[in-house]
């Protein structure tokens, strides 16, 4: 005498009907199925499928948007936009090292966004090196202030000695 169940005869009479012949994914291996298992992967899965990602607030979230805007502003197609992006990151790093929230430390400083576009202006092939003027072409203005004056001196040490 046989028994089954009601789950059992849905199951064979679906498989009668043909519901399972066309599954997607039917005969290929599961995926990882040599990792540890984690209570949380089906949530892992669908995340990573609708693209989601989750950084915690605070420190931690202000490290990821620093690298972030680093990455972005790299590929910028102009200095303007490489301030633009690095300025207001720059606002909250200052805001978060006067004022820390509750949790880890930042651990990072401003970005110097001078040091950042004399790296962007090379790898982009404008390299802010003074050069030399070419014949012909009229010489830089004098510098002013303390700092000319000095170059002024050095410059003139060099020629006379």
């Amino acid at each position: 005498m046989s028994f089954e169940s009601w789950i059992d005869r849905q199951i064979r009479e679906a498989q009668e009907r043909g519901e399972f012949t066309d599954l997607p994914g039917i005969g290929e291996p599961l995926p990882d199925e040599q990792a540890p298992y984690d209570e949380m992967w089906w949530m892992k899965q669908k995340m990573a499928r609708e693209g989601l990602s989750v950084v915690p607030s605070g420190s931690v979230g202000l490290r990821k948007e620093a690298e972030d805007a680093l990455a972005e502003a790299a590929g910028a197609p102009s200095e303007r936009v490489v301030r633009e992006i690095l300025e207001p990151v720059n606002e909250k790093i200052a805001a978060n090292l006067r004022m820390p929230p509750p949790g880890p430390p930042l651990g990072r400083k401003e970005i110097d966004i001078d040091e950042f576009l004399r790296e962007w202006r090379r790898a982009h092939g404008r390299d802010d090196r003074k050069r030399r003027p070419a014949r012909g072409e009229p010489k830089p203005e004098p510098r002013s202030g303390w700092m000319g004056r000095l170059f002024h001196l050095t410059l003139r040490r060099r020629r006379h000695s």
